[in-house]
């Protein structure tokens, strides 16, 4: 029996026919579009856990195989071989460069790093204990005031500058949030370097001496850049696209991600990992902590486990467990944290609760103790993810500009309030 191509929804009297669309990859999705003019129904779906926002050929998931494609690469290939810039190049552009592609995309990122002195300025601005992700989401936006000039969204050269700009700053002022949270004088971006090993130089270098860095440590961040670029319509991507309905700037744009990656329930899970894992404490406390997990009024909850699409082990876990160990003994990190990390993992794979429930871990639950090797403090740890998915955010944004079928996002609601009454003078009430 052949899928169908359309499927008829009967309400009372009236029958309509809904057409069935179908990707390269992935379910068949009902076009419900034309429900409401036809029968005066809207659906609901909260969350939009059933419901395909638009057509993107950017990334695919497969939750329930641990499925993850960028562009139509595996993402363990992308992490063995790939580097980031190669990655951002191919989520924006859909394709792997070649050679010469590649040295002028990394040459134009390189020598877009800097950052308006006036911004400094405005960093000043903020108080010395600024969350990270506050002055992040602020800088950004601002971005479109320096660049007004080349805002016109009807013009490919435009969109696609203000991408590479983006790529290329956020590093920059993602550092210079930092050292202004640390009162460290900000540090310029040396050209010369390569593009993590250059951010972990404006982190950390300062001018009295030069930095040291061990190889492992650029590795280790380009790696979690990968593996956090995109990750199809998550949270913060959808409101980089909800955003981009209105045609409002790439800027803004990404400054509305980043605000909706703050929140803990998206961005701060790998802050929440190593939080927990302090808490457990001790390697021989983690059976307490899985028994204690299991009981719903304990108020304590595995994080790092289980994902709202993968109901298989994480594929982005495997690749960043296997890095944690690296970056940890050639650091010659002694983290005990690592030690409570690996048991909890064994119990709770083991564990019939959560193996029933599928709460596997994911990729937050390494990548926390991973940055803390790195010396990265646990406020920046969402400024890092949101270093990463500006690649996926802009990449999704400029798709969007040439979607024929893009439309201003408008969700409709079921609506719960008053009904219809009449006002009641103060002396009346």
């Amino acid at each position: 029996m052949s899928d169908p191509t359309s499927v008829t929804l009967n309400i009372g009297d009236k029958a309509v026919s809904l057409p069935v669309h179908r990707g390269s990859l992935g379910a068949p999705c009902i076009d419900i579009g034309k429900l409401a003019k036809e029968s005066g129904h809207f659906t609901y779906d909260p969350g939009f856990m059933a419901t395909a926002s638009c057509r993107s050929a950017v990334t695919y998931i497969d939750g329930d195989e641990g499925v993850l494609l960028y562009r139509g690469y595996p993402i363990e290939q992308l992490a063995k071989q790939s580097s980031f810039l190669e990655v951002a190049y191919l989520l924006m552009h859909g394709e792997l460069p070649t050679r010469t592609q590649f040295d002028a995309f990394e040459h134009e990122v390189t020598h877009h790093t800097m950052m308006h002195e006036a911004l400094k300025t405005f960093l000043g601005g903020f108080r010395h204990d600024a969350h990270p992700m506050a002055m992040l989401c602020g800088m950004v936006g601002s971005l479109s005031a320096f660049y007004h000039d080349t805002l016109n969204l009807d013009d490919p050269e435009q969109r696609r500058l203000a991408a590479v700009r983006l790529i290329a700053k956020v590093p920059t002022i993602a550092a210079a949030c930092y050292r202004q949270s640390i009162g460290w004088p900000i540090r310029y971006p040396r050209n010369n370097l390569e593009y993590t090993t250059r951010f972990l130089h404006m982190m950390f270098e300062v001018p009295s001496e030069p930095l040291q860095l061990k190889p492992v440590a650029a590795k280790a961040l380009d790696l979690l850049f990968i593996l956090h670029a995109d990750h199809e319509q998550n949270a913060s991507t959808s409101t980089v696209r909800l955003v981009g309905s209105t045609g409002a700037n790439p800027y803004a744009c990404v400054a509305a991600g980043i605000a909706a990656l703050w929140g803990p329930a998206h961005g701060g899970a790998n802050e929440a990992v190593l939080k927990m894992l302090e808490e457990i404490g001790r390697p021989e406390d983690v059976a307490k902590a899985v028994e204690k997990a299991k009981d719903k009024n304990s108020g304590f909850r595995l994080m790092g486990f289980g994902h709202r699409v993968y109901k298989n082990y994480d594929p982005r876990a495997a690749i960043i467990r296997e890095m944690c160990h690296k970056v940890l003994a050639e650091l010659g990190v002694n983290d005990p944290l690592l030690e409570v990390a690996m048991r909890l993992e064994e119990a709770a794979l083991k564990d019939e609760y959560f193996v029933a429930r599928k709460l596997y871990p994911n990729v937050d639950f390494y990548s926390g103790l991973i940055y803390k090797a790195l010396g990265i403090p646990t406020e920046m740890f969402t400024v890092m993810f949101a270093l990463a998915r500006t690649a996926g955010w802009v990449s999704h944004w400029l798709e969007q500009q040439v979607d024929p079928e893009a439309k201003i996002g408008r969700p409709r609601q079921i609506y719960t309030g008053a009904t219809p009454r009449d006002y009641v003078p103060f002396d009346k009430r």
